[in-house]
């Protein structure tokens, strides 16, 4: 079989996003023997993660990539779609670059980063195979969702979904549209931030009214 051999100068292009990328990547423990991942959102210690990652655990914390082990608070959650938003007390994690995915196209090469089977930071590839929308999880409404044939494990849950240039475009989850290769929509995941930071106090969890936005 023939080996096939990639342009040394594309290779290390590719490297230098997925470390990049890995700089605002982080391993979300929920207290017990539960490992997720999470990627700085925004400057100032936000954490994106699946709800699912932190639903059950008492004392959620976050390694950072100094390997730091911080307290994270989980500041807002919705089970429907999947999402978390935590805090922690870190000024120095840098936050990822996040793209709005209007560009983003079928066919598309996309990567998944994540912690899976406990590997921290692998990376797996693939291409962006749709777009479509699924019931939420209390069957009031849709949400809308990116497929692609990535392949995801436990532990990729919470992880960001990359385009090739390092931009986060949606976030990896193996709960909401039934199967692996899911994301929710980075789009939609900014906007849970901005309500949820505008919203500061208790943990809570984020209004139905809110998702008929993206119905």
């Amino acid at each position: 079989m023939d080996q096939v051999e990639y342009p040394v100068l594309l290779t290390e292009e590719l490297a230098e996003v997925i470390r990049r990328v890995q700089r605002s990547l982080v391993v979300v423990q929920d207290g017990r023997r539960g490992v997720g991942a999470g990627i700085l959102w925004c400057a100032g210690g936000w954490i994106v993660t699946n709800n699912h990652v932190v639903a059950h655990g008492k004392k959620v914390r976050a390694v950072v990539p100094d390997g730091s082990e911080l307290p994270a608070q989980v500041v807002a959650k919705d089970a429907d779609i999947d999402l978390a938003l935590l805090k922690v007390d870190d000024e120095h994690t840098p936050a990822a670059l996040i793209s709005n995915g209007d560009s983003l196209r079928v066919g598309q090469y996309v990567m998944a980063v994540g912690h899976p089977w406990g590997e921290r930071g692998l990376v797996t590839g693939g291409l962006v195979s749709g777009f479509s929308k699924v019931q939420t999880g209390n069957g009031h409404g849709e949400i809308e969702i990116l497929r692609t044939d990535a392949r995801l494990a436990p532990g990729n849950s919470g992880g960001p979904l990359i385009d090739a240039h390092g931009a986060v475009i949606g976030v990896n989850t193996m709960i909401v549209g039934g199967d692996a290769g899911v994301a929710v929509p980075s789009r939609v995941v900014s906007r849970f931030v901005d309500q949820a930071i505008s919203a500061q106090g208790k943990p809570q969890e984020i209004s139905n009214k809110f998702w008929e936005r993206f119905m």
